[in-house]
Formats: C-alpha cells, structure tokens, sequence
C-alpha cells in the first residue's frame, strides 16, 4: 500500500492530538482511503516536553526548513500559529510543490491574497477546515456540500470563550469582569483575552467565510468589529425580558450586488436556532438560493475536535496524491461578476438602544423626535424601572427601532447624546432579522 508521508509544524495541544487521531486509527483510514498516512517528522522549538504521546526515534526535530525538505514529507501541516514564521514556513512549502493543511485563521486572513495565488500557481493543495469553527465542518460545507448554491447570508457565532461569557451573563445574572475572570481560571480565556472578547477572532473567521462564499478578501482594517467587552449585564437583562439572547455574532450577507461582513454582539430571537447555542460551542447558519437554511453546531476548538477537522483534511490530501488531481487549488470564485464590500452607508439593521435618559416631562418625545428627524423609525419603546440603574435623575429606557441605515442611526444618537437629554452616548446593539 502507498504511503503518504505527513510533516507537522508545532506540536501543541493540537499537534499532538493529530499525531493521535493518526496513530489511534492508522489502520481505520488505510483502510477508507486505500493510503497509509504515516507521520514522518514533526518540528517544535520545544522537543523534549512530554505531549502524552510516543513517536518514533527521528521523528522529533528543531528544524522546520528539514521538514519541508525531507522528501519522505508528501503534506505539510502548519499548526504554529500567528502571522511571521508561520506564514514563512507556509509559502516555503507551497513553493517547493507540497499541499499544505492549516489551521491558521489569522494568516489566512491577513494574508490569504498572496498564499492562495501561490498554491494555484504550483497546483497544489491548501486545506484549512480547522481555520473556521474547530471541529465544525464549514469550511468543507462551503467548498463542497453547498458548491451548488449562490450563498445569501451566513450568521455564525464562532467563539467559545465569549458564547461561555455570554450564556453565564445571562442565566446567572453575573457581570462581565467576573464571568470572565471564572472563564480564565478554567483555561477557556487566554491571560491576555483580547483577540477573543474584541472580536478579532470572529473577524478572522468571518474573513475566510467571505472568501469562500464571495470569492474576494476583506481588508482586516476595513471591517466592523465590536467585542464583549464591557457589555452591561443590564442589557443582557433587558433583551431577555423583550424575547432576545446576546450573542457575538459574525455576519456576512449579499446585499444586492455587494457583501456586508460584520461581527459585534447582536440580539438573537430566543426563537431563532441559534439562540439555543450555549457554552463553549460554536454554530454556523448558512442561508443557500436552493439549500435555504441549513445549521451546523460543535465545539470551535479543543484538542481533539480540532484535530479531528486537521485529519480530515490530511485524508482529503492523501485521496488527491493518490489520484495525482489535487482539488482544491483555488479558493476564489471564478464568476464572472463578483460582489463587492458594502460601505457604511449601504449597511443597516433593526437596533436595540438603551438610553439614560433625564426623568423629567418631555424627556421622551425629546429623544424621539430626535430619531424621527434622521429618519429614524421606532417599533417599540419602554420606560424600565431604574433598579438601582438611574443616577442623578436618570432612567433607562429601552427602544427597538425597524430596519435603518446605521450611518442615520449614529448621526441622531450623536445628536441626541450633545442634546442633554441622556447622560451618557446611548447603548446601541444590531438585531438578527430572520
């Protein structure tokens, strides 16, 4: 039986699950694919620690020049991480003709562009199910299960550490900085959390959901971002009572001949199926013209579901090297007209504002009136009860506005927060319409 050499750069938590799943059921995929995957040399900085599990004498080097040159390595699979050596490594292995499998967000949409146009130029592979949900296969979904369907819209909440904050927030009525601190302590937060809580981490993904269904790359600096950070439990309450659930929630839709791509916390119907996502798992929503909606739900990250999507790509490889057709060489689409970004004023949402607003006659149809000036329309407004919210003579109120270009929308809060009527900027959070 042939075999096909695997080289594995970064023998984390990940790596070493791959090194794992390939060992654990070596005789399975022989068997499924008709190869025998063998792990051939595996290059870290650090060699000696323990990672649970045995390799063979050799197999472990400092090297990572070696692992791409060894010619017994047919798959390259760069699981370490970031934008510099990686990215290096990466665009070094492509251009000596070998398929790549990463499961590097970042890079990819940082820098996608240029590692794309290399491997269609040497016709070969690059796989990254991993890059994209963990063990949800979305991105095999995308390539090839919906291949067939113009994509209309995707919502995907695809970080763990900030759905975990989010659902302990609201069932436990606990406030940001200590759900937080609970999520560190527990290993789902890294020490310095900001990738994730900023949103940086949905943007990269949401980034490679773009390129996949529109076939272009968005600028990392051009896209909306808005995190966790902070959100008042407050809101939290207040959406719940009105029939919603936070979430952090990537966005990325086809409005007419341009694409929005945005992420920032947004509340969800209680209704809607991805409201029921709790924890640490991770959805993806895609909306097909012939699918129509179709759900997929896992864990976005961890040891073995991400190494489980690694290997599955590995496997992808081998069947192409055995048939010499590699498959997936582009990842652009070829239409002949493709969309573009959507700018500012083209983008637009139902919103959910809460505003402090001075308890006084006149308070209310003030700020309304405000709205209505920039076009503003209002579905529902309410006067909560302050609870301990309200300071010197404030009181929340809470309004839903029907769908509004964001830019009219930011122009009357900007109005109404100079006007005196409020204490401070109001509140504003996106709405999932269905």
């Amino acid at each position: 039986m042939k075999q096909i050499g695997v080289g594995l750069l970064g023998f984390g938590t990940v790596g070493a699950g791959v090194v794992d799943g390939l060992q654990r059921n070596r005789a399975l995929l022989s068997d499924r694919l008709g190869v025998d995957i063998v792990m051939r040399r595996i290059a870290d900085l650090d060699i000696t620690t323990s990672r649970g599990v045995t390799v063979a004498p050799g197999v472990l080097t400092t090297d990572s020049q070696a692992v791409i040159a060894d010619p017994g390595v047919d798959i390259v699979v760069e699981l370490i991480g970031g934008t510099g050596a990686a990215r290096k490594l990466m665009m070094a292995a492509l251009e000596a003709g070998k398929p790549v499998v990463t499961a590097n967000k970042k890079l990819l949409a940082e820098h996608g562009e240029e590692i794309f146009a290399l491997a269609h130029k040497r016709n070969v592979d690059i796989y990254f199910g991993a890059s994209v949900g963990g063990g949800i296969p979305i991105v095999r979904v995308l390539r090839e299960g919906l291949v067939g369907n113009a994509v209309v819209r995707i919502h995907g909440i695809l970080n763990g550490t900030c759905n975990y904050i989010l659902t302990r927030m609201e069932r436990e009525g606990l406030p940001f900085d200590e759900v937080l601190a609970e999520a560190q302590r527990l290993g789902y937060a890294e020490a310095d959390p900001a990738l994730d809580i900023d949103g940086f981490d949905t943007a990269h993904k949401a980034a490679i959901l773009t390129l996949l269904s529109y076939g272009f790359h968005v600028p990392m600096d051009s896209l909306p971002i808005e995190g966790i950070r902070g959100l008042d439990g407050l809101d939290v309450q207040y959406a719940r009572e009105l029939g919603y659930r936070i979430k952090l929630l990537a966005t990325v839709a086809r409005v007419g001949n341009a694409v929005e791509v945005r992420v920032g916390p947004t509340l969800v119907p209680l209704h809607h199926m991805l409201a029921s996502v709790a924890g640490v798992f991770n959805a993806v929503m895609v909306r097909g013209d012939m699918s129509g909606d179709t759900l997929y739900y896992g864990r976005g990250a961890g040891r073995e579901p991400t190494a489980s999507t690694v290997i599955g790509d590995i496997a992808d490889i081998a069947r192409n090297l055995r048939t010499n057709q590699p498959r997936h060489v582009r990842t652009a689409q070829t239409a002949l007209e493709k969309p573009r970004p959507c700018t500012a004023e083209e983008m637009r949402s139902a919103f959910y504002l809460r505003l402090m607003v001075k308890d006084q006659a006149g308070s209310l149809g003030r700020f309304t009136s405000i709205l209505g000036k920039h076009g503003v329309s209002i579905a529902a407004v309410m006067q909560k009860a302050a609870n301990g919210a309200g300071a010197d003579g404030f009181v929340p109120v809470v309004a839903l506005t029907h769908s509004t270009p964001e830019a009219s929308l930011n122009a009357a809060l900007d109005e109404i927060t100079a006007s005196g009527v409020v204490s401070t900027r109001p509140v504003s959070l996106r709405m999932l319409e269905e």
